[in-house]
């Protein structure tokens, strides 16, 4: 039986303080030396997509040195050239805590659909790893996801794509959305529920079944799901947002809840 281990989602703020607290928090569970892997994919297409894992990189090894991580970063930013090769992978099999972060969410769903990189990813956090992932790679992972890019820069309609719906394996279906509060607007032009705005985004959520689960993690916030442990916890500056049927719940920081407000069964919201 696989024997999760924690998945810690950011809706932004990875490599801000409060994003410390909610890694050392993983740090502990996990007990030193932390072997760390960060997978480059999501911001494959982007020509400093090597400076942004450096980044993050730097960040872990300078903000929890105490934990004496290791570090190793994956470069894998397209399915022809990285995301099959085992060699350029490796790194991933050797981690115990996995990261992959910003860029775009459409791109990293089409360069790790059934991808040896995620067949990587998911058994090692089958097999008890920590799995992280920060904005366009929270987006990824869920069953329904937002393409940002296409939508915010290149003037889409709103809509959804297939994710890579790796929390099926833990009984969730869930369309995950970061920058779920996103101040970046003005009093004309309205970038929260990740840059789409809240009117926008209540049209793009009325095109899925209600039955649908939204998880939306605020700036500088974090969410942790502890399968074995059976409970997640809200890291950070804001508020994480369960919808689902017209019910919502807001859980502020510090929070802790149980998972089967997550999963398919209704029970917990309410019914």
């Amino acid at each position: 039986m696989p024997t999760f281990g924690p998945l810690l989602m950011f809706g932004s703020g990875e490599t801000s303080p409060s994003g410390r607290a909610a890694h050392e928090y993983v740090f502990q569970q996990l007990g030193a030396p932390v072997d760390i892997a960060i997978l480059d994919t999501p911001a494959g297409f982007e020509t400093n997509a090597k400076q942004v894992v450096e980044r993050i990189a730097e960040f872990l090894r300078r903000s929890l040195t105490n934990y004496r991580p290791t570090i190793e970063l994956v470069h894998a930013t397209r399915a022809d050239t990285g995301t099959n090769d085992s060699a350029t992978l490796a790194a991933l099999l050797r981690a115990n805590y996995l990261f992959a972060g910003p860029g775009s969410p459409s791109y990293a769903v089409r360069h790790l659909r059934e991808s040896l990189a995620l067949e990587y990813l998911c058994a090692r956090w089958q097999a008890g790893a920590a799995l992280v992932t920060a904005s366009a790679a929270s987006l990824a992972l869920s069953r329904w996801t937002i393409p940002v890019y296409e939508i915010f820069k290149a003037g889409h309609d709103p809509h959804w794509i297939d994710g890579l719906d790796i929390l099926a394996r833990i009984d969730m279906s869930l369309a995950i959305v970061p920058h779920w509060n996103n101040t970046e607007g003005s009093r004309d032009a309205d970038f929260t529920r990740c840059f789409l705005g809240a009117q926008r985004f209540a049209a793009l959520r009325a095109s899925l079944d209600p039955s649908v689960t939204i998880l939306g993690i605020d700036e500088q916030t974090s969410v942790l799901l502890e399968p074995t442990a059976d409970v997640g916890r809200v890291f950070g500056a804001g508020t994480v947002t369960i919808e689902r049927d017209g019910k919502v719940i807001v859980l502020d920081s510090g929070a802790t809840f149980a998972l089967s407000l997550l999963r398919r069964s209704k029970d917990d919201l309410g019914e």
